[in-house]
């Protein structure tokens, strides 16, 4: 639903085809402190005949991004297209509204940005045709490319995309540095400065850079580099191709096609690309608190949201499927032990996750767990049920699998093992998300590339993993509090992140040990229970085995914290060392920091409650947490937004808090 509370603006500046313009178009955001300019400007050559296409940023009058190319390779016909073009004509139009999310980290958003869109042409004898448009917010600018119908161009066959984006100082970076195209984005996020990616020697480097970028542009802002609206095209990547020591900048990498590597989008005219999105702050946290990549895409293709529905799951896979003797089996009746717990506990789903199929047949049952008769059980305690199932399978039966899976009663499908974002698999988000929508079905994304405010279009689409989460704590030591306090400033700012918490079985980093079985975690129990509150996950994970919550006092949070929210609040933080978060969800609000490895106090202001008076029930990390992780403090006070907390976090550590109104 959308609430229009301005008005279009729209002026249109037409050049004659063979008259001189204007080399460069400016584009404020509402509040005038961003600023992008496209320009046309060629060396020794007048402004009327045209250059290679590029843009500049700068941010409270300082460069932030200096002049960096706009270009698209096609296949067939000249060279790159936008080495050579001019501005024929600009026109601005201003945009001011608000719309609902069904989930995520606000419920009502305002899209609020000033826009251009550039006609251009290429000079010489081809004469194709260009189109650039931008927007403008307060926390953002997003640029795409249009290849408009023409007769010189009957298919867009597209090589590669060069998007430069030139860094106006050698910023500090929290980079996502990936193998190859064939990823799940699971890796940690690592603090380097720009020329650090710069092979000596003049070679170019074969880092591949995944998205979100975060960086530091010293003295000027925060910025973060990522795309919006994938729709028909191949995910961005970055690389820094300058191989110099002073090449501080990036260049855009397609993902490759699996059929013909060389072409990376095909498609009729005309086609655009995603958005290529500059989140920019004072702060990291006001990239937190952004709902840019929502408003850069389309509105609500569903119009009945009714169905869609945030909240806690109980999941089977991260204790091993053991059943009330402890026993590991994957079975109908483990299963309802499942069930009855997320009925104990409040929760609204259980997920069962891979081995309840035949192996080549996803609407085939094997014997194990009766997935109706589950869906039958779990529903008479007010619990519904997700399964689980590999993409291939689910690719290939769609049309089948859905229509089965609502008839059986089943509310979500996690899929799986894409590891892969080319145009093809890209297509494939979409059509899921589509049919699925068509089943009152929501979809969690694991195995996946990176979130791009796909869930304003298709809001049944409600997770997507990306993510170094919780499961690699079977396998080693990368899923600790370092990389925990980096994931909010970097991967959490595309969206939703399905990080799987919950663990209870907390340990020091000399205690930790990894194991499929009986999975430990790194960090204290404080710092699990403040994950809940930061981590966007509208279908959030309980992760660990009934058992180990039992008895647990500090439980208790788990079973009072919503899933989705209506209010997000960065109240301080540093990535990769703290960070402290508060949400809102109806009257009630809820607080989590974390630190890394590192001891810390950290004050926490209480400006972002309401009027009036409120209980807060706090979650602290115990004295001796360094030593025993698993001990909390449970606190109940009176407090009010003139007050303040003060976190006191063990190494690992973490603090959560319930604020209820006084009634």
């Amino acid at each position: 639903m959308r609430y229009t509370i301005a008005f279009i603006l729209t002026v249109v500046l037409m050049v004659p085809a063979l008259s001189a313009q204007s080399s460069s178009e400016m584009l404020a955001s509402p509040d005038g402190r961003l600023e992008v300019t496209f320009q046309t400007l060629a060396e020794d050559k007048p402004a009327e005949a045209g250059g290679e296409l590029s843009y500049s940023v700068s941010f409270r009058g300082k460069p932030l991004v200096e002049a960096s190319a706009l270009r698209l390779d096609l296949q067939g016909v000249g060279n790159m297209l936008g080495a050579n073009v001019r501005i024929v004509s600009a026109s601005r139009s201003t945009t001011d509204e608000t719309y609902r999310l069904v989930t995520g980290k606000v419920s009502e958003a305002r899209d609020h940005h000033n826009a251009l869109r550039l006609e251009l042409e290429e000079r010489g004898p081809f004469g194709r045709k260009l189109v650039i448009e931008a927007r403008a917010y307060d926390d953002a600018v997003a640029f795409r490319y249009v290849v408009p119908d023409q007769t010189l161009i009957r298919e867009l066959r597209l090589k590669a995309e060069g998007t430069e984006f030139r860094i106006a100082k050698d910023a500090t970076t929290y980079a996502l540095i990936l193998p190859h195209y064939r990823s799940m984005y699971e890796s940690e996020f690592v603090k380097m400065p720009i020329s650090g990616f710069s092979n000596q020697g003049g070679v170019s480097s074969t880092e591949l850079i995944g998205l979100p970028l975060l960086m530091e542009v010293p003295g000027v802002a925060w910025m973060a580099i990522t795309e919006a609206d994938v729709r028909d095209y191949a995910a961005m990547y970055l690389e820094n191709p300058s191989g110099s020591w002073t090449g501080h900048w990036f260049e855009a990498r397609l993902s490759p096609g699996v059929v013909d590597p060389e072409i990376a989008v095909m498609g009729t005219l005309p086609h655009q690309s995603p958005w290529r999105v500059l989140m920019v702050g004072d702060t990291p946290g006001t990239l937190i608190e952004s709902t840019v990549l929502t408003s850069l895409n389309p509105e609500c293709q569903i119009e009945d949201t009714s169905w869609i529905k945030a909240g806690r799951t109980a999941w089977n896979w991260w204790g091993g499927s053991l059943g009330r003797d402890g026993k590991p089996a994957l079975t109908t009746e483990n299963m309802k032990y499942y069930a009855d717990f997320a009925a104990e506990s409040g929760f609204e789903y259980l997920l069962v996750d891979a081995g309840w199929s035949a192996i080549d047949d996803i609407t085939k049952m094997n014997g194990r767990v009766d997935i109706p008769e589950l869906v039958r059980y779990a529903g008479e305690k007010g619990v519904k049920v997700w399964i689980w199932a590999h993409w291939s399978a689910l690719d290939r039966q769609l049309d089948e699998a859905l229509p089965l899976y609502e008839k059986w009663g089943v509310v979500g499908v996690k899929v799986d093992f894409m590891s892969r974002d080319d145009q093809v698999m890209m297509n494939f988000y979409y059509r899921v998300a589509e049919k699925a929508a068509e089943h009152h079905i929501m979809m969690d994304y694991h195995g996946s590339t990176k979130p791009s405010g796909m869930d304003r279009m298709w809001p049944n689409v409600v997770g997507y993993e990306s993510v170094l989460g919780m499961e690699q704590s079977k396998a080693g030591s990368r899923d600790n509090p370092d990389s925990h306090v980096m994931l909010p400033f970097t991967r959490m700012l595309v969206g939703q992140m399905d990080y799987t918490p919950g663990g209870f079985d907390n340990a020091t980093k000399e205690g930790f040990v990894a194991r499929m079985s009986d999975p430990m975690v790194q960090g204290t129990r404080a710092h699990h229970l403040a994950m809940y509150p930061i981590y966007d996950a509208p279908i959030q994970m309980v992760s660990d085995h009934p058992s180990a919550y039992e008895g647990q006092p500090s439980f208790q949070f788990l079973k009072d914290v919503p899933a989705t929210w209506d209010e997000t609040k960065f109240i301080n933080g540093v990535p990769g060392e703290y960070i402290t978060l508060a949400r809102r969800n109806g009257d009630d609000w809820f607080l989590g920091s974390m630190t890394n490895w590192n001891p810390r106090n950290v004050e926490i202001p209480l400006t972002f409650l309401g009027e009036g008076r409120y209980t807060a029930e706090i979650y602290a990390d115990a004295p001796d947490a360094d030593q025993f992780p698993k001990k909390v403090v449970i606190d109940k006070r009176e407090v009010n937004s003139s007050g303040k907390l003060e976190a006191r976090m063990a190494p690992g550590g973490g603090y959560a808090v319930r604020f209820t109104p006084v009634r």
